[in-house]
């Protein structure tokens, strides 16, 4: 194994190509509206295209050229709005994310990592991708209060994230305080403190989810070793 991996992103690809061709298909929208008046349906389906395209397109160049980073310590998580570090020692448990709904165990796409201890994550994470995942993990929040079957508790974990959050004696407020409090909710509703999208791995889910138990296996024969 290599002292270092680096993983890009599936969604990374043709970004490029994708940003260039909304843009010509814009181009040729335009130009229809402008020279060809009687071709308005036309016209329509290049703008919509292009549309679609050129947003999808710079979604995809936006996005970090790495999103994980395995080394030694742990794994580093790269988002566009910036990163965050967890330690293989930090972690309890690593899976698919699965719930069940009308009896039937539905796999969502999410990787989830179970956490000893939350503080590592509250103390390097910045306030800007706290926010970020606090606002892509809504969905998550609200699959979580389903599991219930009590869409009023979804309104109790909301209005409880307001407030600080004390953890193995230290405090947090504002953002870090609601990410905290939105990482408990998750683990006590969906069994997992963090949620890693699918889209920004290189390969199957349950690869990469076994990619990271060997390496967190690894890490752990290698702090056991005495020193030489």
């Amino acid at each position: 194994m290599t002292d270092e991996l680096l993983i890009s992103p599936f969604s990374k690809r043709n970004g490029i190509t994708l940003t260039i061709l909304g843009s010509v298909s814009l181009l040729i929208s335009l130009i229809v509206f402008i020279s060809f008046s009687s071709l308005f349906a036309l016209g329509m389906m290049f703008f919509a295209l292009g549309s679609v395209g050129l947003i999808l397109g710079v979604a995809k160049v936006y996005q970090p050229a790495v999103s994980f980073k395995f080394t030694a310590d742990g794994v580093a998580f790269y988002h566009r709005r910036g990163q965050v570090f967890i330690e293989w020692d930090n972690i309890q448990r690593l899976d698919n994310v699965r719930v069940n709904q009308n009896m039937e165990l539905i796999e969502l796409p999410y990787i989830g990592v179970k956490l000893k201890k939350i503080n590592p994550i509250l103390d390097c994470i910045s306030p800007r991708l706290a926010t970020g995942l606090l606002t892509e993990q809504r969905p998550l929040l609200m699959t979580a209060a389903t599991q219930d079957e009590d869409l009023q508790s979804l309104e109790g974990y909301l209005g409880a994230e307001y407030t600080p959050l004390i953890v193995n004696g230290d405090r947090y407020r504002g953002v870090l305080a609601m990410f905290g409090h939105r990482c408990q909710t998750l683990n006590e509703q969906l069994g997992y403190h963090l949620y890693l999208s699918t889209d920004s791995v290189d390969r199957d889910p349950k690869e990469f989810v076994s990619l990271l138990r060997q390496w967190q296996q690894q890490a752990s024969v290698s702090a056991k070793q005495p020193f030489q």
